[in-house]
């Protein structure tokens, strides 16, 4: 089988790792990769949104499985695009893909099949905003409805920082058309867990729960970002705490999604709150998380080619999954400055002396000649496996501190307990 991956930052490279352990797979591709990457796989160089160029690629080369991982591609409807070609695409097709891409739909969704969220309300008049904004209760959540390359949410703690974060949206324009419509939306307290799930539209099997860190800086201090680290699992959760947020949340959504004529195929990603009334929704991804999948997928056991054969062919609940009882931790190695201005092109040192027991996944990096460059804001997860958490954390600060490139940043805290 020939298979193609879609994007090319480190979910990818993860997904390019799992899916070369398959004996069903016997050539590789990814649209476009990274320096890592290509070293599993044949890199051509289409960008991610180039639906065409993809759909084009994939015709012409016979591929047989194309596997969608980035957002903007699945809301732009690639999936859809692939299947109407004759080639079986994983991931969810546009009407589906809506639960990430328009976080109004999202929570009139969950707020028509009653499924655990905060309070909210959505605006497109910039006055009425305002307006809400100086009466609503502090810290008020601030968030630009369409895509915003994980970085479209703002709490502000304070009438003056809602005023800003609305104006930044919808009046300049930060995040595009992503922003010209906006949820303003109550705060929710408690520790945040994500948990991915793979679904074919009726059934639903959570994975191994996980933990992002989207502050810049230690101490969840600074600006959101992509993610700075994951770990796996995300919290200790019993039987009855699955059972609870597979009744109240995993299953009515899935549900939901079909009943509003939009089956989910694919991974969807739940961006909880463990508040003391129970488990809410923050947010819902439409694939994979990045960096959750860095640390969630070195957990998995089974082929992953053969759970999305599964989902595709509708007889998930048929596919045995199995997870390590390990635990995981990823720490992300970016750019000085990233989330905002940061340069890039410096070589990167010291990756031939990361321990064979560790793993790097490479998401804004490019090879020239015989160096590998930086080349994007986060530039490498360094994730390590073990038997417990705090020594998963151990080993992958100790491998953190084989690598150096210039302007180097990444958080210390990767699972520090709160």
């Amino acid at each position: 089988m020939r298979l193609l991956i879609v994007g090319g930052g480190g979910r990818e490279h993860a997904l390019a790792w799992k899916f070369k352990q398959s004996s069903g797979i016997s050539e590789l591709y990814c649209a476009p990769g990274n320096a890592g990457i290509a070293e599993l796989a044949t890199c051509v160089p289409i960008k991610a949104t180039d639906l065409d160029g993809i759909v084009h690629f994939a015709c012409a080369q016979k591929i047989d499985r194309v596997f969608v991982a980035p957002d903007d591609p699945l809301a732009m409807g690639l999936v859809d695009r692939l299947e109407e070609a004759g080639i079986r695409a994983y991931g969810p097709r546009k009407a589906a893909a809506l639960i990430e891409s328009s976080k109004a739909f999202a929570k009139d969704l969950m707020r028509k099949y009653k499924i655990p969220t905060a309070s909210y309300q959505v605006f497109q008049d910039t006055e009425a905003a305002l307006a809400y904004a100086e009466q609503a209760s502090l810290p008020l959540v601030v968030k630009a409805d369409g895509l915003a390359l994980g970085k479209g949410v703002v709490i502000a703690r304070t009438r003056a920082e809602a005023r800003q974060a609305i104006e930044d949206m919808m009046l300049n324009s930060r995040f595009g058309q992503a922003g010209r419509t906006v949820v303003l939306e109550s705060f929710l307290r408690g520790p945040e867990l994500t948990v991915l799930a793979f679904t074919d539209g009726r059934t639903i099997r959570p994975m191994v729960s996980s933990r992002d860190h989207k502050r810049s800086l230690d101490g969840d201090q600074g600006l959101n970002t992509g993610g700075m680290g994951a770990i796996a699992p995300g919290a200790e959760i019993d039987a009855a705490g699955w059972q609870l947020m597979t009744d109240k949340i995993f299953q009515p959504t899935i549900d939901a999604l079909r009943a509003e004529g939009r089956p989910f195929k694919g991974v969807l990603y739940f961006g909880l709150m463990l508040t003391e009334q129970g488990p809410y929704v923050i947010e819902y991804n439409a694939r994979f998380g990045d960096p959750e999948a860095q640390a969630v997928l070195p957990l998995l056991q089974t082929d992953l080619l053969d759970i999305m054969e599964a989902i595709a062919e509708e007889r998930l609940a048929e596919q045995p999954i199995i997870w390590s009882e390990h635990s995981a931790c990823s720490v992300v190695m970016a750019s000085g400055g990233y989330p905002l201005a940061y340069q890039t092109g410096y070589p990167i040192n010291g990756l031939e002396q990361v321990p064979a027991d560790c793993l790097v996944f490479h998401a804004g990096t490019k090879r020239e000649r015989d160096c590998v460059l930086t080349a994007g804001g986060r530039v490498l997860a360094v994730t390590a496996v073990a038997p417990s958490l705090d020594v998963a954390i151990r080993k992958a600060y100790d491998a953190v501190q084989c690598i150096s490139f210039q302007n180097m940043h990444y958080r210390q805290d990767i699972g520090k307990r709160t």
